[in-house]
């Protein structure tokens, strides 16, 4: 019936709070949602695409998916519903111990726009924790003439719950001379205190017996109980008294193993035994006696391990100075651990582009990260750079999250690769560093034509060629890359007498090297003109040209021939006839 009880309270406790506002950097809403403690992995939280805006097939399709740091995952996203729902059991205890409220908080990423919306669950307690004693039967040796109104510190009690489920009060079982009364300040443990009411008389009763109960306020209430043998002693009058109610005592926490803390001093006036004092630590089952070593007899006390104020950043303790007459003191001790620079800062990739078009507009976004240093106060304090001659810069997003982006155009042709360094360093004293390495590719576009080293060329072959003979070998360079860098050549088409160009010279589209298609003969073409294209590979393609003048080089391939007087054709001799009045120089 209790468990079931216990079921229909979990269920009806779920609530959804949406945080209202829009974060002021990344332009995200803050969400807040908040569910009881142990509920089944699987439980809803919150409608989270509807938080978002987003159906919920969008999830997938857009990225969306959790980002944190540290702790182990407590909750996933539930793609077909475009729920958040728990991952597991999620006890708040072990989460967030003593701490209220009990805050998860977390990050969700749209991956294709590289969105973050800072998410916060509050784990709300419920009461399954029951106040329990550390001992179960404790003994309180009191004198007969303890005076009315005299206190006698108890065991510590511990629930493990907080608010109204937490340790509320304490019940005495009836009894004719005892009360208890509770020692507690705020946010600190609760001390049940043993109350003298009537004066003891050790001949006339030597041993009382009384049970302690210790009670939470939760519904139904929970309770643990503790038997206390009140021993009444003879007369040692006067009890061990110290120098203080409380120490306090603030350190650093790189402070070497063993050093001495400080010395608690109590006196005692009884001679003897009675006023022989012993030291100890009352709470020894806590982590108080694997932290410090207390000296029974000096009463100092030193470090037995390192001290983390990142881990723990004060301990509280009771000391108690017992005299040989079983009368004792006690006194609070608060050890506060102070932060020293010894973390550096941490850098976490959360996404990055590594590879970027050389045409992209500026403000486009190459990476996100975050950083942290587990550091307190300056020493926790963050500062983020990059070098200042690059064209990026950063920009901060939600909690310690930074975007990096282009500041101008790139240009592959003159830079293709980059590598970021990213510097992060607190304000400790000396302060402390760490450095990322963000590594881009610039990848390429057809925005350049292939180029020849000049405008225009002259070459010269002889006449009587042989057919298929290289002339020469043209080259145009292209500054991009793979298939924009591919360069094939080609002639263009024009005509010479009339014939297409390509009829004469032919030329090879890979090598750009030309060769004479026929033979030529000088005393039918002295010179060629030619134009050479160059055209790259890219989408689309782009290209230029170059002039050529094939000049023709004449050989001695002719005999003379007379032409007049001609040849008789009947194989005879050729006869000319001059008048013989002829005078000189006659033709």
């Amino acid at each position: 019936m209790a468990a079931l009880q216990k079921r229909r309270r979990r269920s009806g406790m779920v609530v959804l709070f949406i945080l209202l506002g829009i974060l002021w950097e990344a332009r995200a809403r803050q969400i807040r949602y908040s569910i009881p403690e142990e509920l089944d992995k699987g439980s809803f939280v919150g409608n989270i695409a509807h938080d978002l805006g987003l159906e919920p097939q969008e999830l997938a399709e857009r990225g969306v998916r959790i980002v944190s740091r540290g702790r182990s995952q407590l909750f996933t996203l539930n793609p077909r519903s475009g729920s958040l729902v728990t991952a597991g059991r999620i006890d708040r205890e072990e989460l967030c111990a003593q701490t209220a409220p009990c805050l998860v908080s977390f990050n969700i990423l749209i991956e294709d726009k590289l969105n973050l919306y800072p998410i916060e669950v509050e784990i709300v307690d419920i009461n399954d924790n029951t106040p329990g004693f550390f001992r179960e039967e404790l003994e309180v040796k009191i004198l007969e003439n303890a005076v009315p109104s005299s206190r006698f510190p108890l065991m510590e009690v511990y629930d493990l719950d907080v608010g109204m489920n937490s340790l509320q009060g304490f019940r005495l079982s009836e009894n004719s001379h005892f009360s208890v009364d509770v020692w507690s300040e705020a946010n600190r443990p609760k001390y049940p205190e043993l109350v003298l009411e009537r004066a003891l008389d050790r001949e006339g009763e030597a041993i009382h017996h009384l049970v302690l109960t210790a009670v939470d306020g939760g519904d139904p209430v929970r309770s643990g109980t503790a038997r206390i043998l009140v021993i009444v002693l003879d007369v040692n009058d006067n009890a061990p008294v110290f120098t203080r109610p409380i120490y306090r005592v603030s350190i650093p926490e790189n402070l070497p193993v063993g050093t001495q803390l400080l010395r608690l001093t109590a006196t005692d006036p009884d001679e003897g035994i009675n006023g022989e004092l012993t030291y100890s630590f009352r709470n020894e089952e806590d982590k108080i006696s694997e932290t410090f070593k207390l000296d029974s007899n000096l009463g100092e006390i030193s470090t037995l391990q390192s001290l983390d104020h990142e881990e723990s950043r004060f301990y509280l303790m009771e000391v108690v100075a017992q005299d040989g007459g079983a009368l004792l003191a006690s006194a609070k001790v608060l050890i506060t651990v102070q932060d020293v620079n010894d973390n550096a800062p941490e850098v976490i990739l959360t996404s990055l582009a590594g590879s970027i078009s050389e045409d992209c507009p500026p403000g486009t976004v190459i990476a996100l990260f975050s950083v942290h240093d587990a550091d307190s106060g300056e020493n926790g304090e963050i500062l983020c750079s990059i070098p200042r001659n690059l064209p990026f810069k950063l920009e901060k997003s939600v909690d310690n999250y930074y975007h990096l982006l282009t500041t101008k155009a790139l240009d592959r042709e003159e830079i293709s690769d980059y590598n970021i360094t990213v510097t992060v360093i607190d304000l400790g004293n000396p302060p402390l560093s760490t450095e990322t390495q963000i590594s881009l590719t610039v990848a390429d576009i057809n925005d350049n034509p292939p180029i020849f080293p000049h405008t225009s060329y002259s070459t010269y072959i002889l006449e009587n060629n042989s057919r298929g003979i290289s002339i020469l070998s043209v080259t145009a360079y292209d500054p991009d890359s793979g298939n924009n860098a591919k360069v094939t050549y080609s002639l263009t088409e024009d005509t010479f007498q009339g014939m297409p160009v390509s009829s004469y010279v032919s030329i090879n589209s890979n090598t750009g090297i030309l060769y004479a298609l026929g033979s030529f003969d000088y005393e039918q073409i002295k010179d060629l003109q030619l134009r050479v294209m160059a055209s790259d590979s890219g989408d689309p393609p782009l290209s230029s040209n170059m002039s050529l003048r094939l000049l023709i080089l004449d050989q001695n391939d002719n005999a003379p021939e007379i032409l007049y007087p001609s040849i008789p054709t009947d194989g005879s001799t050729g006869v000319e006839l001059a008048p013989r009045s002829a005078e000189p120089g006659y033709l």
